[in-house]
């Protein structure tokens, strides 16, 4: 039977899944890599690490099944988004990579929407902003123009291992998407935009669909691998579209609600038209012509992680959260805003702190774990929100991923603030199963992406909502969305009294 491998390179690992075109799981492996932060708001990593875990991966995977020399057919990639990085034209690295996480460029942000603001939501549906690629070039070209002089070649992270196995360079829509360069209803670099930020377009990739062929696996590591056939690389997606193609995100009505570190909420696209106006993040997705919208809230789980190890630093979340059920919806009072590093989707502030409010001395332990896992959904529900409004739709399915899928009484909640039956993945594998994916529908194995989900993608729990707590929660809902207009004037005050 043949094989398809997806890697997904993460900001702290990158992992290797080899499935069959069965959808059955043959063997995974991983290999970290270091984070470097150089000063306050830098995140950098060397490519040559990618380059180095994938090596380890790929090898770790042939030990484990040493049938891969013969089977595989195809790789593919998911990546983290928008992370910059730079090669001469000798294909060496100028400078370590500046990652998606890294805040350096607010004064670039800041003087690209001063000056091309209204264009570039025309064209890219976005608008500038920190983690985007964009401002991480302008920043370079100012702060670094030596280096600038250097590069050849402008990429990706995943767009980097590709290069490594096809000496090809290429970009797929939809990690163009997040660049700020893409015209996104034309799927081509703007010309307008490389103007207007005195970039040579011969420096940017070949464009790919996700599924597209890339290039076959050099010579040298064919044979270092071992592979007995040619091995066809394909271009890959973005994180996010890879987790929701492997999450079945690629049909109208279906949204996913994914909990790690941050949190995303996101949904498949059926109208081509949409337009949400910088409000929320429109991006090509993985799946061949189609967009899909996502709002983003910064500390999620970390929310969660940081409550965890302040107030109970010596216990398991199973043990943290055994007792939120025993809680009433709303926390008997008690409101979590999880704005503990800033917040992306609905406000785009960073300088807006978290809150507790309605403190009173019967609030335990437990009252407080229930507020931050409603906190948290809350803030999801304002990318919802802002979806129902802009498009008119009511989402019928959510299938929750990460950390708010492990949790039955936080899957409860998100049924009931969401309004929406909440399914669960039976095996939740995260973007690089969506890679894995690409590779297979690349490969021939599947025509498209709908017959591939139906083989890989199984849903496991059905949580539907409680009417009763639906209305109660709407109501809460509607005191939740009170609380950022009242304090950030007194947050942004402490931040400049610091």
């Amino acid at each position: 039977m043949k094989q398809i491998l997806g890697l997904d390179l993460g900001t702290s690992a990158l992992k290797g899944l080899l499935f069959d075109e069965g959808g059955n799981l043959l063997a995974s492996a991983d290999s970290a890599y270091p984070l470097d932060t150089p000063q306050a708001g830098y995140s950098e990593q060397n490519p040559n690490h990618w380059q180095k875990a994938a090596e380890i991966v790929m090898t770790k995977l042939l030990d484990l099944r040493p049938d891969m020399k013969d089977a595989l057919v195809g790789i593919s990639f998911s990546g983290q988004m928008h992370s910059l990085v730079l090669l001469d034209d000798a294909n060496q690295v100028i400078r370590p990579a500046i990652l998606w996480n890294d805040v350096r460029t607010t004064k670039e942000c800041q003087e690209i929407m001063a000056t091309f603001g209204d264009q570039l939501l025309a064209i890219t549906k976005n608008v500038a902003l920190e983690g985007f690629t964009l401002p991480k070039i302008r920043w370079v070209q100012k702060n670094e123009p030596a280096n600038w002089e250097k590069v050849a070649h402008v990429m990706l992270p995943k767009d980097y291992l590709a290069f490594w196995l096809t000496g090809q360079y290429s970009m797929d829509y939809s990690d163009a998407a997040g660049t700020l360069l893409l015209d996104v209803e034309e799927k081509v670099w703007s010309a307008a935009i490389l103007k207007q930020f005195d970039i040579d377009e011969a420096v940017l990739p070949t464009l790919h669909e996700s599924a597209g062929l890339v290039g076959k696996i050099v010579p040298e590591l064919q044979l270092k691998f071992g592979f007995t056939q040619e091995v066809a690389i394909f271009a890959g997606g973005a994180d996010n579209a890879c987790a929701a193609l492997g999450a079945g995100i690629i049909k109208e009505g279906l949204a996913m609600a994914s909990i790690g570190t941050s949190g995303v909420f996101l949904s498949y696209e059926a109208d081509e038209t949409v337009d949400y106006q910088g409000k929320l993040h429109l991006f090509n997705h993985s799946v061949k012509d189609k967009l899909y919208g996502m709002g983003v809230t910064l500390a999620a789980g970390n929310s969660l992680s940081w409550f965890r190890d302040t107030f109970a630093p010596e216990e398991d979340f199973a043990t943290l959260l055994a007792d939120v059920g025993t809680v009433a919806a709303g926390s008997d009072g008690l409101l979590f805003t999880p704005y503990i590093v800033g917040e992306r989707t609905p406000y785009s502030d960073a300088k807006i702190r978290g809150s507790f409010i309605g403190i009173d001395t019967h609030h335990r332990l437990r009252h407080f774990g229930r507020a931050v896992l409603e906190g948290i959904t809350f803030s999801l529900k304002d990318s919802q929100q802002i979806m129902a409004d802009t498009t008119g739709r009511h989402f019928k399915q959510i299938v929750s991923v990460g950390g708010g899928a492990k949790n039955p009484d936080w899957l409860q909640m998100q049924a009931d603030i969401f309004d929406a039956e909440i399914l669960t993945l039976t095996t939740e594998q995260g973007p690089g199963m969506g890679a894995a994916m690409l590779a297979a529908i690349g490969a021939g194995l599947f025509p498209d992406a709908e017959s591939c989900a139906e083989v890989f993608v199984h849903y496991d729990k059905h949580i539907m909502p409680d009417p009763q707590q639906v209305a109660k929660y709407a109501k809460i809902y509607e005191i939740y969305q009170d609380v950022y207009p009242q304090t950030a004037p007194i947050c942004h005050r402490l931040l400049t009294e610091e």
